[in-house]
């Protein structure tokens, strides 16, 4: 399993490959490739638009790579993500692409194209995290076989996984997949309850319509303390915002911007499945 490591948005520390290393020690036949793009730095970027897109372009392309690793959030992988399913070749089609936060518009350009196998995941940053080694472990142990690693609802219903701003700001988009049917759950990190209320606002209008089967809430964290009480909570939010587009809120989700994130492949996934069935991949 060989899996390569780059950067769609921000820039990955270099003192942190080590510390990853040392998790991938513990599966014997993993190995991880990070790219040189990783470290590179061009304001807020890991570079480049150009220079991320080549990246992501050269670890998917290769034949001899398992799967794509985004390092990070952070945001700018939006920017990539257009001209990376137009260039995107063959070899492609049989990796897994792994990330969260805003490696999520990759994951829905991917999922929207059919290419590959975008999953819902933790991601390399996550290691500087309180317990964070068990976050790399769980897609290490998913990528090589073990299905304990997955979200505990994936049963029945083909469903995705995104933050919730990230899914807000790609709603309306050319990056937009189509999600009818699917189970869509979302999470959240660092924004106050009257900008999830917003968020929710916008991103109903194109969910009702779709005929999602339904929505579910991950952990809404770090919430900043605003003036005065907004007066609910998130998951009050979530299920107000729901009612409205007549959304069936399913309850909550096990995801979020912390070590305790689940793994989601995007499609049809069962619970006690794990990525070794490719023809489950979409529904």
């Amino acid at each position: 399993m060989r899996i390569g490591i780059c950067a769609p948005s921000a820039p990955f520390p270099r003192e942190l490959v080590a510390p990853m290393q040392a998790v991938a020690a513990g599966f014997p036949g993993v190995e991880l490739l990070f790219h040189d793009q990783c470290f590179l730095s061009a304001g807020h970027f890991a570079g480049t638009d150009e220079q991320r897109l080549n990246a992501l372009l050269d670890c998917a392309n290769d034949p001899g790579i398992d799967a794509v690793w985004f390092a990070r959030g952070g945001y700018g992988s939006n920017r990539i993500a257009e001209a990376a399913v137009t260039f995107l070749s063959k070899e492609a089609d049989n990796k897994v692409f792994l990330g969260s936060s805003d490696g999520g518009y990759l994951l829905g350009a991917l999922y929207k194209a059919g290419i590959g196998r975008p999953v819902h995941a933790p991601m390399p940053l996550d290691i500087k995290r309180e317990r964070g080694e068990e976050a790399i472990a769980r897609v290490l142990g998913w990528l090589t076989g073990a299905p304990d690693t997955l979200e505990g609802n994936l049963d029945g219903d083909p469903a995705v996984a995104f933050n919730l701003t990230t899914l807000a700001m790609m709603a309306g988009t050319r990056l937009m997949p189509d999600l009818r049917d699917h189970v869509v759950m979302v999470e959240e990190v660092s924004e106050y309850l009257y900008a999830v209320d917003r968020l929710f606002f916008h991103l109903v209008q194109v969910l009702g319509p779709m005929q999602i089967a339904g929505l579910r809430l991950g952990r809404v964290s770090d919430v900043p303390e605003n003036d005065r009480p907004f007066g609910t909570d998130a998951i009050g939010i979530a299920r107000e915002w729901c009612a409205r587009a007549t959304i069936p809120f399913l309850g909550r989700a096990d995801i979020g911007h912390d070590h305790a994130n689940r793994i989601v492949p995007f499609g049809r996934m069962r619970r006690f499945e794990n990525n070794r069935k490719p023809e489950d991949a979409r529904p």
